[in-house]
């Protein structure tokens, strides 16, 4: 059964095992979807309602475009909640390869580098999705539902821990890719996306606060 498929209480109870995947790229996964969720609600809860009508044209395209993208985000990230497991599993197998002989040692090795790649391509997808989630929780918290803006506030909070927590994994399998320029390349990648990522939680928050206090 896919982990998506899965109750909260099994998915949760299978994180808390003492078996090393699904993990935090998983829950990472998992996390940013939620925020995705909470995000497509508040769309949902605007469009057609009062506080939709006093919008501008321009105003209302905003809010149509938004809950549209949110769609096909969060079915992204139900999909990397599996593929991180698995690009783990796959390394995992790699690692066990014989290494007895130089062929042997070679091919395992080999093998290796491709498994971490793919370990690092999975979540890094993650955090760039998650960060997509946080572009569209501005709008909505600002021409959204008024009653629900802490529901787009924790969306933001949810999606920027996806990034975070992706990139995580993305720098610890970095530490096993012999290939320099590639890793340096990744650490850049990741930094940016972190801060774009907090710059972005940090607005959305900031006008929760503001409505809310």
């Amino acid at each position: 059964m896919l982990l998506v498929d899965k109750t909260v209480k099994d998915f949760v109870d299978q994180v808390a095992s003492n078996e090393p995947a699904p993990g935090g790229g998983s829950v990472a996964a998992l996390t940013a979807s939620l925020g995705a969720a909470l995000t497509s609600m508040v769309g949902e809860l605007t469009v057609g309602r009062k506080r939709y009508e006093s919008l501008s044209d321009d105003e209302k395209k905003i809010v149509d475009d938004s809950l549209a993208a949110t769609k096909p985000l969060i079915k992204r990230l139900n999909e990397l909640i599996d593929e991180d497991t698995n690009a783990f599993n796959d390394f995992m197998t790699a690692l066990k390869m014989p290494k007895e002989t130089d062929e042997e040692k070679s091919a395992r090795s080999e093998a290796m580098q491709e498994g971490i790649k793919k370990a690092i391509v999975v979540p890094l997808d993650a955090a760039k999705t998650s960060l997509e989630i946080l572009k569209l929780s501005k709008p909505l918290a600002v021409y959204g539902n008024q009653n629900a803006i802490t529901d787009a506030g924790v969306g933001a909070l949810l999606a920027c821990a996806g990034v975070e927590g992706a990139a995580f994994n993305v720098l610890i399998n970095l530490g096993d890719v012999k290939d320099e320029e590639y890793v340096a390349s990744m650490k850049k990648e990741c930094d940016e996306l972190v801060k774009e990522a907090k710059a972005l939680r940090d607005e959305a928050v900031k006008i929760v606060y503001e409505a809310l206090l």
